[in-house]
């Protein structure tokens, strides 16, 4: 796989800001682009400047063949990277995304000793705690879909049209191997906060699995929920960036909420 070394393919949707005192990087969940993300500039001040993340194979990266491992990606990222991390910067990851923030960034702290401000992890188990479901990324296709639909991230028109779905279908098969096939390695726990989110009515996450992540940073930790099912970031988005922005502006996590 050839992937390009600099930011300019791994960031969409990025308006540049020389007087922004802090970048946002946005990690999307799977079979996602950056594209989620495209509004976020729209609900947060102009001092953060949002850099969405574009994994390979989708938005403007269609033809590139997408990553099934998590640790190659993660090196890619933490390579590409580097040329934007020149001002303070913090992650904002939604479930698989959650997991590859974390892991760039102790992959930057091992490489460099860089660290973001500020993680915030959103519908992701922390990394310690094991997969209670089945791998699905690797079922046969009618399986697959099956189970897709039980995931609420696909709608039922988008899986019924197989035009979308003969695109889609790889992208999503290789980020749930991403996610599925992670393996967690003990690490000190990083000195950056950690801000959590949760859905109220998530049924794949549950509080307890937020809470996992306290153990993950020497610094200060907060749990947030709200809400909504798994993908609750898309319609509690302005609650979402407030509760992002007070953290931000603080350095710290402002007090736990139910």
């Amino acid at each position: 796989m050839t992937i390009a070394a600099g930011p300019g393919s791994w960031i969409a949707f990025r308006k540049p800001n020389p007087q922004a005192c802090l970048r946002l990087f946005c990690f999307p969940y799977a079979g996602a682009g950056a594209s989620i993300f495209r509004t976020w500039s729209d609900g947060l001040p102009a001092d953060v400047e949002v850099c969405p993340v574009q994994f390979p194979g989708r938005g403007t990266r269609l033809t590139e063949a997408p990553f099934t491992h998590l640790s190659p990606l993660v090196q890619a990222l933490a390579r590409a990277l580097v040329p934007l991390l020149d001002k303070p910067f913090a992650f904002f990851g939604h479930s698989l995304g959650a997991l590859v923030s974390f892991e760039l960034a102790r992959q930057l702290r091992r490489q460099s000793g860089v660290l973001p401000v500020g993680l915030f992890v959103s519908a992701d188990r922390a990394p310690q705690i094991p997969s209670r479901h089945r791998p699905i990324h690797a079922l046969p296709e009618p399986e697959f879909l099956v189970e897709l639909l039980h995931l609420n991230g696909t709608h039922q028109e988008v899986v019924e049209d197989p035009a979308l779905m003969q695109i889609m279908i790889p992208v999503l098969r290789a980020d749930l191997g991403v996610y599925q096939t992670y393996l967690y390695s003990a690490e000190s726990p990083l000195e950056c906060y950690i801000s959590c989110f949760g859905g109220l009515q998530d049924t794949r996450v549950n509080r307890g699995d937020l809470e996992g992540w306290r153990d993950q940073t020497n610094a200060s930790f907060s749990l947030r929920m709200f809400p909504g099912d798994h993908f609750f970031l898309k319609t509690t988005q302005p609650l979402l960036l407030r509760a992002l922005y007070q953290d931000l502006m603080h350095g710290s996590p402002a007090p736990e909420t139910a």
